[in-house]
């Protein structure tokens, strides 16, 4: 094997321990140790640590104010500790517990090298924010980076990045020189985690290809040439370390251990208790009539809580599906600049879906007045971005500019109404576009535009078969969500996750667009869908910021307005009184709840618009009649299945392979944000500043940081809002089909037997009763102690055949 290949295989091998990093413009929730997974929880987080200098657990502070506040089971907690020899009382035992490392010393060389290196990395991997851009960027950073070396006065005029090699494979392979191979794996490791937050954006858009990239050229070999080339100069060893080492360490981690554990399993008994209860009461009831209306929400954690509202206003059905509709697509608005995926990031799209004008005078007036706003808006940014204007700007706006920066500040729900008010005077894209969904037999790069019938046909069977849908209503409603903020960099971070941090209202209009094809109602029939002729679908967004939900009602049909009138005037009640809640988990008077949301999404001095998904712990799988009478605090997941319609687990192996994968994603980004913010999410708002449309540094240069900021996950500077648990998914299916899939579906096998999450079937052919996955497919009734467990291998479901 050549030199070359050598090093690439080295660097791909490095690589897997760097977790992804997108944009903050499509904030994707990603687990910060994805490299890691295929470790036990424990093992991952003390080799995380030692590579990235993170925590792997929640401090002592946190476990204490858990058992202060009732979180923690007393008796499951002392189960946890004496299985592991602990006689300690908890007290004492978080006293020893090591709240944390000693920081290291950074070393000044290091610093200097780093400070060169970002300098360029923010310059060359700028999305159209900044007024210069680094020169020859089309050749590939290493290429530019060797272009502008020579006049950069910082970089050492020695080593091997004062004479640059042609090419990085050579560069890399000139500082190695002195290192056996055998060292190019875990010097190509540290020097990647060295900084993770450009690592993982790095690869991200390598991996990608994106539109940036095609442009912009980088990969990691140039970045690490780059990098050793400067370490070289300034005279850094980079002999890598030996490893972790420490049994102080290990022992505080094996008490912190059992203190999340018990924590988990304190949440995971109240849910599973309860959603088996309902099973019972399930299973009992009699079927219910026609509801007056369906509506389909992601399986967001903030749905949960719309979704209580919205069917104790009246004889509504809600359901929880992944929030792009199961249509992969890139997606361009009308008047948008770029396309965007909007779907997982574990996808790739399959489809292009584009608007065009079909309403020519509405089109007239929302080009008029966007018009109007887009040249004000690049007026004032010229004027205040110019060097030779900006003082003149300010001076001459004075106080109408200053006004408007009080107004702002000081009366954000005023504003609030000013632009929802100005807003409604320029239509929206909906209500003069149509998108493009019928295929075309073009393509836009790789992706054809718009789905052939087949594919519309099974995208909208695989919907109603994941959800168990038997019964259609009149009006079928497919809400996505967006959240709406001001000043905010992590704005795209409170959009919907399953649309790549995009809003999920273009997704569910396709998908109401797919369902209300003649023809495809016809396939759909024939597969055994029993879609009344007076169903007519429809797409709304919800927004989550202020719990405010607009219907895309153009193609409903007057027959039908009656119902759309009480669907309308019932989801304004459901509005207020999901504001009013939401508003006081922030802290807020319930009784201006959406005042105090528009407040919020208005305020560009509002650090802590929302609560996002914080405070996520849990994922039940099974008909919404299981949760429909619970108050899961805004901290579920939920996913509408129903295993009497699933008899191959076709739909249960779907669920497993895309929404647990994508749920335990976010999960863990809020658990590693929340016990270690400092290096595994971005730190406080107040010190933050964006860099190159890209992401945030702390501070005026450095890493990117790579997760979610304090006030996303604290609702004081002590008090965590969001309770850093592992994901306890609940799924009520027969436990032998649940074992069967899980034979099928091995990175969730795996995630399960190296504890990133947890998994609890109650079974409804088993007199309902739950049953804890162990590991290696072995399942432990949920009812027996940790001190009495008794392994069941493959428990049978005897009613499942």
């Amino acid at each position: 094997m050549s030199t070359e290949s050598t090093i690439e295989d080295s660097i791909d091998k490095a690589a897997t321990t760097v977790g992804s990093v997108w944009p903050i413009h499509s904030f994707v929730t990603a687990n910060p140790l994805s490299g890691f997974e295929d470790l036990p929880f424990g093992e991952a987080v003390t080799q995380a640590a030692d590579l990235l200098g993170g925590r792997g657990y929640p401090s002592p502070e946190t476990f204490r104010a858990a058992l202060d506040d009732g979180q923690i089971d007393p008796e499951i907690l002392e189960s946890e500790l004496t299985e592991r020899g602990y006689e300690a009382d908890p007290e004492t035992l978080l006293e020893r517990m090591d709240a944390a490392a000693d920081p290291e010393t950074p070393d000044s060389d290091t610093e200097r090298a780093d400070h060169v290196l970002t300098k360029w990395l923010s310059a060359f991997l700028d999305e159209g924010h900044a007024q210069w851009s680094m020169p020859n960027r089309e050749a590939g950073f290493y290429a530019a980076f060797r272009e502008v070396a020579e006049h950069d006065g910082e970089i050492p005029d020695e080593g091997v990045v004062a004479a640059l090699p042609e090419t990085p494979t050579e560069a890399i392979e000139a500082v190695l020189e002195p290192y056996p191979e055998s060292q190019w794996v875990p010097i190509f490791e540290e020097q990647l985690a060295a900084l993770p937050g450009w690592a993982g954006f790095i690869k991200r858009r390598a991996d990608d290809e994106d539109v940036w990239q095609s442009a912009h050229p980088i990969t990691l070999a140039g970045y690490l040439a780059v990098r050793l080339s400067l370490l070289d100069g300034f005279g850094v060893d980079i002999e890598p370390s030996t490893g972790p080492d420490g049994a102080e360490t290990d022992a505080a981690d094996e008490l912190a251990e059992a203190f999340l554990n018990a924590w988990e399993a304190s949440y995971r008994t109240d849910v599973v208790e309860s959603v088996a209860a309902e099973s019972r009461s399930l299973a009992e009831s009699e079927p219910s009539g026609r509801p007056d209306a369906q509506l389909v929400f992601c399986i967001d954690t903030r749905s949960e809580l719309i979704r209580r509202h919205i069917e104790a206003t009246g004889e509504y059905e809600t359901h929880g599906y992944a929030g792009f509709f199961g249509i992969p697509m890139e997606y361009r608005g009308y008047d948008a600049e770029v396309a965007v995926d909007a779907c997982p990031p574990i996808l790739d799209p399959q489809h292009r879906i584009t608007e065009i004008p079909a309403d020519k005078d509405t089109q007239a007036s929302h080009e008029r007045w966007s018009n109007i706003r887009e040249a004000a808006s690049e007026v004032v940014k010229t004027l205040k971005e110019n060097p030779a204007t900006a003082f003149g700007f300010v001076e001459n706006a004075g106080s109408g500019y200053g006004l408007a920066l009080a107004a702002r500040t000081l009366v954000p729900g005023r504003l609030y109404d000013l632009f929802d008010t100005a807003d409604d005077a320029v239509p929206d894209d909906h209500e003069f576009c149509e998108q493009i969904v019928d295929h075309q037999h073009t393509y836009v790069g790789d992706l054809p535009v718009g789905l052939t019938h087949e594919e519309k046909v099974e995208y909208a069977a695989t919907a109603f078969e994941l959800m168990g849908w038997e019964e259609f209503s009149r009006l079928v409603v497919f809400v996505g969500h967006a959240s709406e903020t001001a000043n905010n960099p992590y704005d795209s971070s409170l959009d919907c996750g399953a649309c790549a941090g995009n809003p999920g209202g273009p997704n569910a209009r396709a998908l109401a667009t797919i369902c209300n094809d003649t023809e495809v109602k016809t396939a759909l029939r024939e597969r055994g869908f029993d879609i009344p002729d007076d169903t007519v679908f429809l797409a709304g967004e919800h927004n989550t910021t202020t719990d405010e939900i607009e219907l895309y009602d153009g193609d409903v049909p007057e027959s039908h307005a009656g119902e759309l009138d009480q669907l309308r005037a019932d989801l304004t009640v459901a509005r207020e009184n999901a504001a009013a809640e939401r508003a006081e988990s922030m802290g807020a008077d319930g009784s201006t709840g959406v005042s105090e949301t528009e407040r919020r999404a208005a305020d560009w001095a509002e650090t802590r618009p929302e609560w996002g998904l914080a405070g996520n712990a849990g994922f039940v799988v099974g008909p919404r009649e299981l949760t429909s009478d619970l108050d899961l605090d805004g901290r579920a997941f939920l996913h509408s299945y129903d295993w009497s319609t699933d008899p191959d687990g076709d739909a249960l192996e779907a669920i497993f392979a895309g929404p647990v994968v994508v749920t335990q994603w976010i999960n863990s980004q809020y658990y590693f944000s929340t016990v270690d913010n400092a290096v595994y999410g971005s730190g406080s708002k107040v010190t933050q500043n964006p860099v190159g449309n890209v992401g945030v540094y702390q501070g005026n240069g450095g890493d990117l940081m790579t997760g979610l900021p304090l006030q996303s996950l604290m609702a004081r500077d002590d008090e965590p809002y969001h309770r850093p648990l592992r994901l306890s998914t609940v799924v009520h299916a027969p436990v032998q089909r649940v074992t069967d899939v899980l034979a099928d579906c091995e990175e969730v096998t795996e995630l399960l037997d190296n504890d990133w999450l947890s998994l609890t079937v109650v079974d409804p052919t088993q007199d309902h009763r739950a049953f804890r996955y162990e590991d290696g497919l072995e399942w432990t009734p949920a009812s027996v102690r940790p001190d009495a467990r008794q392994k069941v291998p493959n428990a049978p479901a005897a009613a499942d055949d």
